[in-house]
């Protein structure tokens, strides 16, 4: 172990709090909310007279974004864009490496599982509303660093897991707007069928012979699932439990906010099963008179091979996987979000029930470019969510590998 010595991670980084002076007419700033285990989501321009005075925090080409709130939530990112008029906000931490480290590796220490949880540690060992940590405490910590040769080596075998896992995801994006893209041609704008005849329905204008009918009136189930009383959390394994949180798109499952039930309670539930391709409706939660639903449709063992509902998350399975899937991207568009939106406002508990579901006009299986449609996305669901499962794997290898690697357990030649 002589490549490697034992420092505080104050010798290898600065927290940085230069002040925007630019003056840029627009500016991009950066939020908590914006970044998210390791990746930066937000690149829009909002205009720099807008913002208050203390958000003039700079960031350049391989700094980190740290937030200070809650470490367990796993809000970092790694600036790996030009920056140039960006700026974050107070509860980030702008976070630069000193020379005896390089960038990528200094990530790959605040990322790994050990210092999270010593940094949410600290956190929540202080009074208050939001736990949080200040660079002081950060600094602190105590961790190994091998020699920039060793550096290298270990941000390349990590980094190789990394790039696999981004280029699963921008295939996964790229596939959902092709097939998004495709409804939207056929189902809202009606792109080949501008020369013929429209007719009015309870969608509005619709070309003539399209049929249209209510979810009510076509064969279907629709269910949750539940909990035990007393609730779940004391139960650390068992069988998957989704809940609303989780519902977040396609191909998108957050596995550290995974609830389980026992596999007893399990086998005696009757309802609530996840056996794939169902259309997954968030049901309810979030603030008073404000809803936004969401969906997705899990499958092909993504997130887990067997899984049930809790009380917070619809199943709607007609019955027809591909049906299903049109369902999905049916009630993205404006008309039924806007509905959802306004019944799921109405009650003390924003939410929606089963007859708000059921009350839906949708285009029924037995048209043609229905058919069609289901036929051509079906393929490309199930390559996102094996790209989902492989993006898990690879992850869970990735986070294996790397406390060992950065420990020396594992030895780098």
């Amino acid at each position: 172990m002589e490549e490697w010595k034992e420092c505080k991670l104050g010798e290898l980084c600065n927290t940085i709090s230069d002040t925007y002076k630019r003056g840029a007419k627009e500016v991009v700033l950066i939020n908590t909310s914006d970044v998210l285990e390791g990746k930066c989501m937000n690149h829009e321009r909002v205009l720099n007279e807008k913002l208050k005075g203390q958000f003039k925090k700079t960031f350049q080409y391989n700094d980190i974004l740290y937030s200070e709130i809650r470490p367990a939530n796993k809000r970092f990112a790694f600036v790996d864009f030009d920056a140039t008029d960006y700026i974050a906000s107070t509860k980030l931490m702008v976070l630069r490496h000193n020379d005896i480290i390089i960038p990528q590796y200094l990530f790959y220490i605040l990322k790994s599982q050990n210092v999270i949880d010593e940094l949410q540690m600290l956190a929540e060992s202080r009074s208050g509303t939001f736990p949080q940590i200040t660079f002081s405490e950060l600094s602190n910590l105590s961790v190994l660093l091998p020699n920039k040769d060793l550096q290298y080596k270990i941000v390349s075998i990590l980094s190789s897991l990394d790039d696999k896992i981004e280029v699963n995801r921008r295939i996964n994006e790229q596939l959902e707007e092709l097939a998004g893209a495709l409804f939207k041609s056929w189902f809202v704008d009606f792109d080949p069928f501008k020369d013929g005849e429209f007719v009015d329905s309870e969608l509005g204008m619709i070309p003539k012979g399209w049929k249209v009918d209510y979810i009510a009136n076509i064969p279907h189930v629709i269910e949750t699932g539940k909990r035990p009383k007393g609730g779940v959390g004391n139960i650390s394994n068992g069988i998957p439990s989704i809940g609303a949180e989780n519902i977040k798109g396609l191909g998108y499952y957050d596995y550290s906010k995974t609830k389980f039930v026992t596999e007893d309670f399990a086998n005696k539930m009757k309802k609530g099963e996840i056996k794939g391709y169902e259309l997954l409706i968030y049901k309810d939660g979030g603030k008073p008179g404000y809803f936004i639903p969401n969906f997705s449709i899990f499958g092909e063992g993504f997130p887990f091979e067997r899984m049930y509902l809790n009380e917070h998350v619809f199943k709607l399975d007609f019955y027809n996987r591909g049906f299903n899937i049109f369902s999905y991207f049916y009630f993205k568009t404006d008309l039924v979000m806007s509905y959802l939106n306004a019944q799921g406002g109405k009650a003390a508990i924003p939410g929606i029930n089963q007859k708000d579901v059921e009350n839906i006009p949708i285009f029924t299986m037995d048209n043609e470019y229905v058919k069609l449609f289901c036929e051509k996305v079906i393929p490309i669901i199930e390559k996102i969510l094996f790209n989902s499962k492989e993006i898990h794997h690879l992850t869970t290898l990735r986070d294996t590998l790397l406390p060992k690697l950065m420990s020396g357990e594992i030895s780098v030649k």
